[in-house]
C-alpha cells in the first residue's frame, strides 16, 4: 500500500515537474540557499553536547551531555542575562508592535494622496539606515556636552547627563530608537491590508454617523485582525532574539549591567573566549525558548481568536 502511494506521488511530481519545470528551476536557487546556509549549519548543534577539540572535529570530540547547560544555569549572571533579554524584548513588543498599527490606521485616513505618500516615505526611510550609523547617531545625540538632548535640557535649566552611562536609561534608548527606525516599514503591511477593506462598509458607517475612531474600531481592526495575529505570533517566536548588533554597539562598561543580553554573551564566550561548545549550548537554549513561545502563542491564538499560523 505504501509503495503504491509512493509511486503515485512520484508520478504526480514527475507530471507536475514536466508542466512547471521553469518554476522549479526558478525556485531551485532559493532551496539551495536555505539548505546550505540554514539547514546544513544545524549540524553544529552537536557542539552543545561535546567537549569540542579542533583536532578531533565535531564527531570525534567527546560527549559531555548537559554539562554546558548546567554551567550556564549556575553562572553568576544567568538571571541578569535572562532579565535584560526579556526586558528589552517585552518592552520592544509592547511598544513596537502596536505603534505601527496605530500609525497605519491614521495614515489610512489621510485623504490627500501626495501628503500620504510623503509621510509614508519619510516614516520608512530610517529603516534603510544601517545599524552602525543609527548607533553613531544615538551616541552623538546623547553626548553629555554637545548632544542634542543635553542642549535641550540646558535650555530648560536642567543639568546635562551622559545618557549612555546610565543603565536604567539603556532600555528606553534602545526601544524608542527602534520604534523610530522601524515604525514606518512595519506599517507597510498594515497599510496594504487596509487597502483591501470594502469602501462600502465605511460609506455605510458614515451614513450612520460613525466617527473615525468608531470606524477604526469596528471596521478596520476586525478587517486586518488576521494580519495582526500572524505578525504577533511571528514576533513572539523571536521574543528572545534581541538585536545583537545594536545592543553590542551601544554597550559600554557603565551600562553593561542593563545591556548584557544572551546574544552578546554568546558572542563574547564563543568568538572572543573561543568556548564554542558552551556558546552553542547557550544559543540553543535561547532558540528553544523562542520555539516554545512561538508554539504557545500559536496555540493560544487558535483557541482564543480562531486564527493560527500552523
Amino acid at each position: 500500500m505504501t509503495s503504491v502511494k509512493r509511486e503515485t506521488l512520484g508520478r504526480k511530481f514527475a507530471k507536475d515537474f514536466k508542466r512547471n519545470w521553469i518554476k522549479y528551476i526558478m525556485i531551485l536557487p532559493v532551496l539551495v540557499y536555505f539548505i546550505i546556509f540554514h539547514y546544513v549549519p544545524m549540524y553544529g548543534i552537536l557542539l552543545a553536547f561535546k567537549d569540542y577539540k579542533i583536532k578531533l572535529g565535531i564527531l570525534g570530540s567527546p560527549w559531555v551531555g548537559l554539562k554546558y547547560f548546567e554551567r550556564f544555569f549556575s553562572t553568576y549572571n544567568f538571571w541578569n542575562l535572562i532579565q535584560n533579554t526579556l526586558t528589552l524584548s517585552v518592552y520592544s513588543l509592547l511598544v513596537g508592535f502596536p505603534i505601527p498599527i496605530i500609525f497605519a490606521l491614521c495614515l489610512n485616513y489621510l485623504r490627500k494622496r501626495r501628503l500620504k505618500k510623503t509621510v509614508q516615505m519619510i516614516s520608512y526611510a530610517p529603516h534603510f539606515i544601517s545599524t552602525v550609523v543609527i548607533c553613531s547617531m544615538i551616541t552623538m545625540f546623547t553626548t553629555q556636552n554637545t548632544g542634542v538632548f543635553n542642549v535641550l535640557r540646558g535650555l530648560v535649566g536642567l543639568e546635562s547627563i551622559d545618557f549612555m552611562a546610565v543603565p536604567k536609561l539603556f532600555k528606553h534608548i534602545y526601544v524608542w530608537s527602534g520604534v523610530w527606525q522601524g515604525m514606518g516599514w512595519s506599517a507597510i503591511i498594515y497599510v496594504s491590508a487596509l487597502a483591501g477593506v470594502d469602501p462600502e462598509l465605511h460609506e455605510a458607517a458614515i451614513m450612520d454617523g460613525a466617527t473615525k475612531i468608531q470606524r477604526m474600531r469596528h471596521i478596520d481592526i476586525p478587517s486586518i485582525k488576521s494580519t495582526i495575529i500572524m505578525l504577533f505570533i511571528l514576533r513572539m517566536g523571536s521574543l528572545m532574539s534581541v538585536g545583537f548588533e545594536k545592543v553590542y554597539l551601544l554597550q559600554n562598561s557603565l551600562n553593561r549591567p542593563a545591556s548584557e543580553i544572551i546574544s552578546t554573551y554568546v558572542y563574547k564566550v564563543g568568538l572572543i573566549d573561543n568556548d564554542y561548545g558552551y556558546s552553542t549550548a547557550v544559543g540553543l537554549f535561547n532558540t528553544l525558548i523562542n520555539v516554545i513561545l512561538l508554539v504557545g502563542a500559536n496555540v493560544i491564538s487558535k483557541k482564543v481568536a480562531d486564527e493560527s499560523l500552523f
